[in-house]
């Protein structure tokens, strides 16, 4: 009797113990919990698209028409001349274009008005190349910091703040345990 007591409780210390969560965490383990986070809540960068009826200048606008014809041959949207003057006794002429966004770039296109849209211009995503630097807090928290790489979208050259300081962004995630989850981001 006193060996089936023995037995009965061994298995119950086993069983809790197998059901509490692990509370340490390793740098593969870190990397994958911040690759998962990374798939649900992409880093990126955006900057505001004019779109529509838009005149350019053949002097002053030729490196803006330049862009949107890039964005044509990407198949990211599709130009119109609606209008060509030129200007009496002048080298200037002026242009009116119909551009309209095409099925192609909705995977950048955030949130869209009647002239103006929101795209993503840099995505970063997880670099391969530096190692993920963690710190465990305690028992339940962990600070882990990584290295995102830029990467350019089509409509990078649209962007207004587009100094290319570096190619990279480090960023800091806390990480917490839960009972139920496992380690997660805190947002």
């Amino acid at each position: 009797m006193k060996k089936l007591i023995n037995y009965i409780l061994s298995l119950i210390i086993i069983g809790f113990a197998a059901c509490t969560p692990k509370t340490t965490i390793n740098q593969e383990e870190a990397g994958s919990v911040i690759t998962e986070y990374l798939v649900a809540n992409p880093e990126y960068k955006t900057t505001r698209f004019d779109f529509g009826e838009i005149k350019f200048s053949s002097k002053n606008d030729k490196l803006d028409l330049a862009k949107y014809k890039i964005l044509e041959s990407k198949g990211m949207v599709s130009l119109a001349l609606k209008e060509a003057s030129k200007k009496f006794l002048s080298k200037d002429s002026s242009f009116v274009y119909q551009i309209t966004l095409t099925e192609k770039a909705s995977p950048l296109v955030l949130k869209q008005d009647e002239d103006k849209a929101t795209v993503k211009v840099v995505e970063y995503v997880l670099s391969d190349e530096k190692p993920v630097d963690f710190s465990q807090v305690n028992s339940s928290t962990a600070k882990v910091t990584v290295s995102l790489k830029k990467v350019n979208t089509d409509f990078a050259p649209f962007d207004k703040d587009g100094s290319e300081n570096s190619n990279f962004i480090t960023k800091t995630y806390k990480l917490k345990l839960s009972k139920d989850e496992g380690w997660k981001v805190q947002k």
